[in-house]
């Protein structure tokens, strides 16, 4: 039996207090506290406090790991500011409960077993008793993995910056990681003049699909020599992840090879590198290597599509989930061939979690549609960039075509609560669903209804 179930059962106190509440006030309180401290004069480099709903969108965006910005990182914030942006991309990317609990075991503290609870929640981990060792492991591989990714970029940043590469190289290693998107280039330009750089482009691309691989994957990739197998879960993401990059990136090299504004002018060599690293980024890191408002509208759109997307449960990334996405997909393909139930790579897939599956992609589709219907009333901008911007919020991506420093504070205001509902929301929803007690004796049977559909 569960040791979780076992666990509440005995101590009904730990049911009053939602471990799923307590993830959301954590990345809540992470933000409010980023903002006061952004919003201090020391923070800004003219020497005067920003405006306190910008500081809560560059905190939001930060501690969401999203990349959207107001103002541009290097030249609006100085090194206090940008350390304080920084440390919240760590922390949004693990997780305030990862974090709490791996500081509770450096000290030698013991942790309670809503702590491990709440751990286990917050990597989306399957095995209870082993959560405390994968926390462990997450901050032993993620320390390992920047400091790695800090290195290789070293090597193109100090010839580039001199001293300064070093500190620019272990930012956007860390961003990178985080699937953050914040860079220190200036003038809001990215990685754009990096193309002709396999060390930048591929570091960071690399960066950035480990961490959008998920703890659950690490794990298991990392016993795979053990037990000679691997979980459908990592087996469906790896599948998916690797088919989306593929796909990405032959449709972006394609689409925008003769783009003016785009790949036109680069060589062959710099059109594969940036039509390889628009599909990874696209997935939700925000990072850029092209000037997203001059590209094609179908190149925007399957760039929606794929921040929708996302990366996987328990990772550093956003949107609804390349697990979702793919159970969706084998849903219907199982529907087709006549199959009653869900079946993904000869394993039967339980219909409760295709019914998650289903009302996370619904809700996360109806809070899209809300929002971009509510910023176009109030902008006179194109929806197409409209629906770009809210789905990088939603998908914690950061992608922009450039129009979050010209919008209205109340569009503003709505792009927050999109970035923090999709770092949480999809998440929230799922574990409510999964941590639900069934209540006794709710053995009801309805008499069917006859519906048509199609």
């Amino acid at each position: 039996m569960d040791m979780t179930y076992i666990y509440r059962k005995r101590n009904k106190q730990l049911t009053n207090i939602s471990p799923t509440r307590l993830i959301v006030s954590s990345f809540a309180l992470l933000i409010i506290t980023g903002a006061v401290l952004l919003d201090l004069p020391i923070s800004s480099n003219d020497g005067n406090s920003i405006a306190f709903l910008d500081a809560l969108f560059t905190a939001t965006s930060a501690t969401c790991v999203t990349g959207l910005v107001v103002a541009d990182t290097l030249t609006q914030w100085t090194i206090f500011g940008q350390i304080v942006i920084l440390l919240l991309i760590q922390a949004g990317g693990l997780g305030i409960v990862t974090l709490a609990t791996f500081f509770s075991i450096l000290l030698g503290k013991k942790v309670s077993m809503k702590g491990k609870i709440l751990a286990q929640e917050s990597v989306s981990d399957y095995s209870f008793p082993d959560v405390l060792d994968l926390i462990k492991s997450i901050i032993g591989i993620t320390a390992s993995i920047e400091l790695i990714g800090a290195i290789l970029l070293a090597f193109s940043f100090v010839p580039e910056f001199g001293a300064r590469g070093i500190y620019m190289a272990v930012f956007h290693s860390v961003s990178a990681f985080c699937n953050a998107g914040f860079d220190l280039m200036g003038g809001y330009q990215s990685l754009t003049k990096f193309n002709d750089d396999p060390i930048v482009i591929y570091t960071i691309a690399a960066l950035i699909i480990t961490g959008g691989l998920g703890f659950i994957v690490w794990k298991d990739l990392l016993e795979y020599r053990k037990s000679n197998t691997l979980y459908l879960h990592t087996k469906l993401v790896l599948i998916i992840s690797s088919a989306l990059i593929i796909f990405g990136a032959v449709f972006f090299f394609i689409s925008e090879y003769s783009n003016s504004g785009t790949m036109g002018p680069l060589t062959l060599f710099e059109k594969l590198n940036a039509a390889v690293f628009h599909s990874v980024t696209s997935r939700t890191a925000g990072f850029n290597s092209l000037p997203l408002n001059e590209m094609n509208d179908i190149s925007k759109i399957t760039t929606i599509l794929l921040m929708f997307i996302g990366a996987a449960p328990g990772s550093t990334g956003g949107g609804i989930k390349v697990t979702t996405f793919g159970i969706l997909v084998m849903a219907v393909i199982s529907n087709i061939a006549g199959n009653d139930e869900t079946i993904v790579l000869k394993r039967r897939v339980s219909q409760v979690v295709v019914n998650k599956a289903l009302a996370i992609a619904g809700l996360s589709m109806v809070l899209i549609f809300i929002m971009t219907t509510i910023i176009i009333g109030i902008e006179d901008i194109p929806f197409i960039n409209v629906l770009y911007e809210v789905t990088s919020a939603f998908g914690t991506v950061g992608l922009s075509t450039g129009i979050t420093t010209n919008l209205h504070e109340f569009s503003k205001g709505l792009l927050i609560f999109t970035m923090f509902l999709g770092r949480v929301g999809p998440l929230t929803f799922a574990v409510a669903i999964a941590t639900r007690e069934k209540k006794k004796f709710q053995n009801t049977v309805y008499p069917e209804g006859k519906i048509m559909v199609g």
